[in-house]
């Protein structure tokens, strides 16, 4: 799928790599960008249009996605973290209720409710984006990791689901990002503009995963057996 023309639903679209995604499109040409926020400001930037969305809440996701019936691409962004003191907590069991509403089961609704609209418009595409997290759980973030991995999941059946309708779909993997979620973190992060550059030109060259940055192909490597990547985390400060 080429960007240059198309339009775009990007979700958790007010900041971060969501905010790089819309202007990574413009860049390449889009058409238009639907950006997905729960609390729209009224503030316009040429190109780009606010809609309310809150992926847990399926009365949003139905209004969002009857409002904007010419998408070609979804972006599937929106994401939450929480960090675990101690998994063996049992307050830990709450919080991956609450990230799994948002990373995994907010991921299939709106899913469901973009992908008739895909079809009628030629296929198109949807972007999930996932983490370096799929594959390395680290402990103080049990709950996002398990999340992450359940969305790699339904993002591989997805593909094989929307095949016949002609609709692409890839998995962004990126470890963290020089975003409000990792602030306060000491450590490598990958720019939401490269992780976003990365992901529209995988799916441009009809790539079905993209991983942006060395950190999330060693992880993604050590799944076929060679060194256990929790031998040499990253730093966490």
């Amino acid at each position: 799928m080429m960007i240059k023309d198309s339009v775009l639903f990007i979700t958790g679209a007010n900041r971060g790599l969501g905010l790089a995604f819309a202007e990574e499109a413009l860049k390449r040409g889009a058409k238009k960008v639907y950006a997905g926020v729960r609390h729209p400001t009224g503030a316009t930037r040429p190109g780009i249009m606010q809609v309310r969305l809150d992926v847990t809440d399926r009365g949003s996701i139905a209004d969002a996605a009857n409002q904007c019936r010419d998408v070609a691409l979804l972006v599937n962004n929106a994401g939450i973290a929480r960090l675990n003191s101690n998994i063996l907590d049992p307050s830990m069991i709450d919080s991956a209720r609450e990230i799994f509403e948002t990373n995994y089961f907010g991921m299939i609704a709106v899913s469901q409710a973009f992908a008739p609209t895909l079809a009628r418009n030629g296929g198109g595409a949807i972007i999930n984006v996932l983490s370096d997290a799929t594959w390395y759980a680290r402990p103080m973030l049990a709950g996002y990791s398990a999340s992450k991995s359940a969305a790699w999941s339904f993002t591989n059946a997805l593909r094989i689901e929307l095949r016949n309708q002609k609709t692409a779909v890839l998995g962004l993997h990126v470890s963290f990002m020089d975003t409000d979620m990792t602030h306060g973190f000491d450590m490598k992060k990958t720019s939401p503009q490269q992780a976003a550059e990365a992901a529209l030109i995988g799916l441009e060259a009809n790539q079905e995963e993209v991983l942006a940055d060395d950190f999330t192909k060693e992880a993604k490597r050590s799944l076929s057996g060679e060194k256990p990547i929790y031998l040499d985390p990253p730093p966490l400060g």
